[in-house]
């Protein structure tokens, strides 16, 4: 890499990365909790007792009897390598707050937060110019993130076929700063980039369930989201620090989201073991991002972003739901998962993110039903590219999921 790691600190959102200078950001999962332990795996899943906000189909499944409620929170510790040196970095915070409940005979609906992308960083790099000019110092510093609330409906349109949208509000903003001093007397120049979005956000899912026999079953699945411009005007400002004189860019409707695929299947055999598998594809490649180009000038340029493919994978397993003993009705769970980058850096592909999780759903017990569950579960992610630097981050997800029948007639006798 052509900057060289020397200090980072923690920053204020969900996540602490220099790779989250990039593009947008980070790109956050959208799993809830009780997916996580298996990697975020759930376009086929179709369960009535939890919110699936991968598939909106899936909120079909839930019946006229029970409100959802399902939030979480994690936290996470990061290493860095580059070369010699290696740093740590830690962060937590709020992820996701969602409820479902049936609206109709056959249609359920599903609303609340999820975050879409993060961003979080802060750290100094230097760069040896020559014996005359010395050395180079610049800070980069970010934060901000896009966030989404949504409204989902999933209608059971026949007895193996659901179908489901979410329409969300997708908000939020991006600032980012680089300032540069020097030993020398290079002039020292502040950059400040920052972007504000209030837009739209529209996905859709189908899902087939099939039961193969008395005890299997097959659920598969498919999403699109749709790709748009964000009507959002990303500004740069360059600032010489010494004489305060600005010069100021902006790129009208400079910020797009891109289509989005996916599909998924979900096995299940005698409602105790569970396998989930997923692939994705992100058309970024076909978008423009503003940035400044070989030319000097802030404009959108066609190079800098590319598609994402992501793979995952993941089980979940129940020695006996309905045994006495509570380790037997413990859901264990297992995933994994490779993903591309969506962005460049210096014209070479970004890093690569490979993952591996495990995970517990701890059945609650109340006055009514044990249907309530606690999610945790634990998460190892790197991200590595040859020259770059290499991150692996350790993540705790705790999820709580609230299943009560708030809608049943009680009889007197």
């Amino acid at each position: 890499m052509v900057w060289m790691l020397v200090t980072m600190s923690s920053a204020q959102t969900n996540m602490n990365s220099p790779y989250s200078q990039y593009g947008i950001g980070m790109l956050q999962d959208q799993s809830t909790g009780f997916s996580r332990g298996m990697n975020g795996a759930a376009i086929g899943m179709r369960e009535g007792n939890l919110v699936n906000t991968l598939n909106p189909a899936s909120y079909a499944a839930v019946d006229s009897l029970t409100m959802i409620f399902d939030m979480g929170l994690s936290g996470q510790y990061v290493h860095f390598k580059e070369g010699g040196h290696r740093l740590n970095a830690k962060s937590a915070g709020f992820d996701y707050l969602v409820t479902s409940f049936r609206l109709l005979p056959k249609v359920g609906m599903s609303l609340g937060i999820i975050p879409y992308s993060n961003v979080g960083y802060k750290y100094t790099a230097a760069r040896y110019l020559n014996s005359v000019d010395g050395k180079l110092t610049e800070t980069h510093e970010g934060k901000g993130g896009l966030n989404q609330a949504y409204l989902g409906v999933g209608w059971q349109v026949m007895q193996p076929l659901s179908v489901g949208m979410n329409v969300s509000y997708f908000w939020g903003s991006i600032d980012r700063s680089i300032t540069s001093s020097s030993t020398t007397y290079i002039q020292s120049l502040s950059r400040v980039y920052s972007a504000s979005v209030s837009s739209y956000k529209l996905d859709f899912g189908v899902q087939w369930q099939q039961r193969l026999n008395k005890r299997e079953s097959l659920t598969l699945g498919a999403t699109v989201g749709l790709g748009h411009k964000l009507g959002a005007d990303p500004t740069c400002m360059i600032i010489n620090v010494s004489n305060t004189d600005t010069t100021s860019y902006s790129v009208t409707n400079g910020l797009s989201i891109p289509m989005s695929y996916g599909l998924g299947a979900s096995w299940k055999r005698n409602n105790n073991l569970m396998v989930n598998a997923d692939v994705t594809l992100e058309t970024w490649g076909s978008l423009d991002f503003p940035s400044i180009g070989s030319d000097g000038k802030y404009a959108a340029q066609s190079d800098f972003l590319k598609n994402r493919y992501q793979v995952r994978a993941g089980t979940d397993y129940v020695p006996d739901p309905m045994g006495r003993k509570l380790y037997k009705r413990i859901h264990y769970r297992l995933g994994a998962g490779y993903a591309t980058p969506y962005y460049n850096i210096n014209g070479n592909s970004g890093p690569k993110e490979l993952s591996v999780s495990t995970g517990f759903g701890i059945p609650l017990q109340n006055s009514y039903n044990n249907r309530s569950l606690l999610n945790i579960s634990a998460q190892w992610i790197r991200r590595s590219a040859s020259g770059l630097i290499t991150e692996d981050m350790f993540r705790i997800n705790v999820g709580l999921t609230f299943n009560e029948r708030w809608f049943a007639k009680w009889k007197v006798n």
